[in-house]
């Protein structure tokens, strides 16, 4: 039970960091087209604080979920999908339940589509298959933390705003390894593809067990009063047109995700630490995804104001 507070504890205050950073993938392109990375950099290396929560599994005789696979094009497809999805969206996978707890209800859709996303590629029945790779090494975890000890040395030389920016940022990669110890399938993806396939196979033994929903509105419960304080929770439902638009996004992003073998939360936290080939292909593909999607938006579908 003592575990179970403090996982619930750990995703309350991940879902306020992650709300009031602004985590969000779309909002990382849109700063960077416009000059400046430094948001994008620092979601790209918001888990470089994960060697302290793997140190702490291999200590306990458990092993941190990483995601360590060689690269192939599904990968590159899955990422670029989940990048056109996103950028239609308005947001990613986190920032998806972010604009939802802020009152946006055309999120609703997105989680939906993703369901159908998830479940429409298990029915095509694709060759995927993955090579997996060795598990990170003391190497890896020994250039981890020299790179999050001089980037957070760097951080704190820095003005309030960088302070703010990237010790949130890297405060969410530490909460969300720990987070993993306790339940490696936490994550919105994570649920979201065990609920997809429940729903394509019908079995009552595949659902989720409880804790995982608990943890998912504990996450929520941060977000919503992150929002409520920051004064930016706002219940709205746009019009039917808008709806579609979601569902057809969440759909890109199922499907996405599910041949990349995880949205961008999993590929973040899980991959890219663990210098996965597949990671590093796949989050390069979503953002290039994200760039023209944003293009196509602007372009063609944007018909409000949708962004993170």
């Amino acid at each position: 039970m003592a575990l179970f507070l403090g996982a619930l504890m750990l995703a309350v205050l991940l879902g306020y960091l992650a709300q009031s950073t602004g985590l969000c993938m779309v909002r990382g392109i849109k700063e960077w087209l416009g000059g400046n990375p430094m948001f994008m950099l620092a979601i790209l290396l918001s888990g470089v604080w994960a060697w302290v929560a793997a140190s702490t599994a291999i200590f306990m005789g458990n092993v941190l979920p990483f995601k360590v696979y060689e690269a192939n094009g599904w990968f590159a497809l899955g990422g670029l999908l989940f990048g056109l999805g996103t950028a239609f969206n308005q947001g990613c996978g986190v920032s998806t339940l972010s604009k939802l707890s802020r009152g946006n209800l055309q999120m609703l859709a997105t989680l939906t589509g993703w369901i159908i996303g998830w479940c429409a590629l298990a029915n095509l029945e694709l060759d995927t298959a993955v090579t997996e790779l060795p598990a990170p090494s003391i190497p890896t975890y020994a250039a981890l933390a020299i790179l999050s000890v001089a980037i957070t040395v760097w951080a704190l030389l820095g003005d309030k705003l960088r302070k703010k920016l990237w010790l949130g940022m890297m405060g969410i990669g530490l909460l969300a390894s720990f987070l993993f110890l306790y339940e490696p399938g936490w994550t919105p993806s994570g649920l979201l593809h065990d609920l997809s396939a429940a729903v394509l196979h019908g079995e009552s033994t595949r659902w989720p067990l409880s804790p995982r929903y608990y943890l998912l509105l504990a996450l929520l419960g941060g977000m919503i009063f992150a929002a409520w304080r920051i004064k930016q929770f706002d219940l709205s439902s746009p019009r039917w047109s808008v709806w579609l638009i979601h569902l057809l996004a969440g759909v890109l992003m199922g499907l996405g995700a599910a041949l990349a073998m995880g949205g961008n939360d999993s590929q973040l936290l899980l991959a890219l630490p663990a210098f996965s080939p597949s990671g590093f292909v796949t989050v390069v593909s979503m953002m290039i995804g994200i760039f023209l999607g944003l293009k196509i938006d602007a372009k063609y579908i944007s018909v409000e104001d949708r962004s993170c």
